[in-house]
């Protein structure tokens, strides 16, 4: 089915005035397939983004192909950054997407720069890669093919089962490039997951994506974060969690209390009134002094799980402390190895996958 059926006029009365004022704006589209969802389809100028890093720690680079999540986390700390086109945090950030349709093909150009070092690339450290759309748009295997082709090493955390489409594409990457891949699965309780993160496919089926990628060979990290306070934090659900985690095969796990900063703080909230207004109390004097939870109970929650974590053979993982993301093994190396002049593609699925050219990052993506 093509979008163009599905096309809205950016100017009608009921577009957002943010977006309006986009100048890279290829088209708005609506479709049944994704009810009561806006796409925002853009020509991205740039697809590499340069974080600063804290203190004495260098910089990092990531990649979004997106921009807003219809896995509808009511603890996402990215929720705020919508704000940069007049969008709220809170529906806004669920519902209306904004999507780079040719970030492939900006991304091929930017790497093949001479002045680009090589840096590793982090995916899926803002909004999720492999959301439900990405099923239609089909982005992520031009930027896998992007990245390996220039040797860049690179690490994708996704909730998203869709990655199990792109294991093949990513097996060969590994024999090219470090990958370092990540399956985020904080809640193991059904109901209650279901609840706080609607649009994310469950926990079981996270944990059969970590044991695809395992079967393939490749490494896979679980990160057990956000914790919630008083709702995921008791020894039966850690010891649970870490049970299963431990069975899907993943080499290592990685956790953490939630962080609840301005922005997202009002939409969790807003949640938890809903769903559990027995804890508001409780959170509004946990979370009053700021974004993270109080010392006391980090320490506390560290002592919890350290044993147990011990007691199921995991190893505790390591993050990338200025993305967020798994901390890629290519940190410290040097630069990668680069491919020799005229190197054969045959039968290679990152050759296939390589961005065809100028002509077609100037076409909107159709279904």
């Amino acid at each position: 089915m093509r979008w163009s059926g599905q096309e809205i006029n950016s100017d009608q009365a009921d577009a957002l005035p943010g977006l309006a004022r986009l100048n890279n704006l290829v088209r708005t589209v609506r479709t049944p397939d994704f009810a009561g969802i806006t796409f925002y389809e853009v020509l991205a100028k740039s697809a590499l983004n340069k974080v600063p890093g804290r203190s004495a720690l260098p910089f990092g680079w990531t990649i979004n192909p997106m921009r807003g999540c219809q896995h509808a986390c009511a603890y996402c700390f990215a929720r705020p950054t919508h704000g940069y086109l007049d969008l709220d945090a809170g529906a806004d950030f669920d519902t209306q997407i904004i999507v780079k349709v040719n970030v492939a093909e900006v991304l091929a150009k930017e790497l093949a720069k001479p002045a680009w070092a090589h840096s590793p690339v982090a995916l899926g450290t803002n909004t999720d890669p492999y959301q439900r759309a990405e099923g239609r748009y089909r982005l992520m295997p031009g930027i896998i093919a992007a990245l390996a082709e220039s040797r860049t090493p690179f690490s994708i955390l996704t909730k998203g089962t869709l990655l199990r489409r792109d294991i093949p594409l990513l097996a060969e990457a590994a024999t090219m490039t470090s990958v370092d891949l990540a399956m985020s699965i904080a809640i193991y309780d059904h109901e209650l997951q279901q609840a706080v993160e609607p649009g994310t496919p469950t926990a079981a089926a996270r944990l059969a994506t970590v044991r695809a990628v395992r079967e393939a060979g490749m490494n896979c990290s679980v990160f057990l974060m956000p914790i919630l306070p008083f709702l995921t934090d008791s020894i039966a659900h850690l010891d649970a969690a870490l049970g299963q985690v431990r069975e899907a095969g993943a080499t290592s796990v990685l956790y953490s209390s939630m962080y609840l900063k301005a922005g997202t703080k009002e939409w969790f909230m807003g949640w938890l009134e809903r769903d559990h207004p027995e804890l508001v109390a409780r959170y509004m004097e946990f979370y009053s002094a700021g974004a993270y939870a109080p010392k006391e109970y980090r320490t506390w929650l560290a002592a919890r799980i350290a044993p147990l974590i011990r007691a199921h053979g995991l190893e505790r993982g390591r993050e990338d402390p200025v993305t967020g993301g798994p901390r890629s093994r290519a940190l410290g190396v040097g630069r990668p190895h680069q491919a020799p002049p005229g190197r054969s593609h045959a039968r290679s699925l990152i050759a296939e996958e390589l961005p065809p050219g100028e002509y077609a990052a100037i076409q909107p993506t159709l279904f």
